[in-house]
């Protein structure tokens, strides 16, 4: 039994010393934990310091000044090009569709306007005044010359010359075109960026 004494005699000042050897580790590692209190304390305290920003932020923006500048407008790009040379076929294939469409456009209002003239009496008053007009007296009509079938002949005839002739031209004028663009230049356009 005196042998477990002093064994935890001599175990307690081991214990003690360790103690006491922990001791100064913990006080040393109080002020570090203390900085790191100190340090959420500190920004803690900083934090308020955001308020009276935010305020004037609200005082900005309750003043009418915008809290953000608007974004600068990019400017409008140009582009200077210069139409040097006309494509012939492209010119042909355009021009053929656009005259087709205005001879389409021409019978039919050339059978529209014959129609009018028939119902609104037109044809006889033109009937009465070259029968007036005629020394023989005889009379005659104008409807025997001049019948639907032969205004819608006469048209489609004059449709299909115009095509001919405008595509003709067309091409013609591109080729000209080209010819004066090496020479001279071509026509500037000045192209625009929205």
């Amino acid at each position: 039994m005196s042998t477990n004494n002093p064994g935890n005699a001599a175990g307690k000042p081991s214990a003690s010393a360790s103690s006491s050897a922990q001791k100064p580790a913990d006080n040393r590692r109080k002020p570090a934990a203390g900085s790191g209190r100190g340090d959420s304390v500190t920004a803690s305290k900083s934090a308020p310091s955001n308020g009276p920003a935010n305020g004037n932020k609200r005082q900005a923006s309750s003043n009418g000044r915008p809290l953000v500048r608007p974004a600068p407008r990019s400017k409008v790009r140009r582009a200077h090009l210069t139409v040097a040379k006309v494509d012939l076929w492209s010119i042909a294939k355009l021009v053929f569709l656009l005259s087709v469409a205005v001879g389409i456009v021409v019978v039919v209002a050339s059978v529209i306007l014959w129609l009018v003239f028939d119902i609104t009496g037109i044809f006889g008053g033109i009937d009465s005044v070259l029968s007036m007009l005629s020394s023989q007296g005889n009379a005659v009509s104008i409807t025997d010359y001049l019948s639907l079938g032969q205004v819608a002949l006469y048209a489609t005839i004059l449709s299909i010359v115009n095509v001919v002739l405008m595509t003709l031209l067309g091409v013609i004028s591109a080729f000209l075109y080209n010819i004066a663009a090496r020479l001279v230049g071509g026509v500037g356009v000045t192209l625009t960026d929205d």
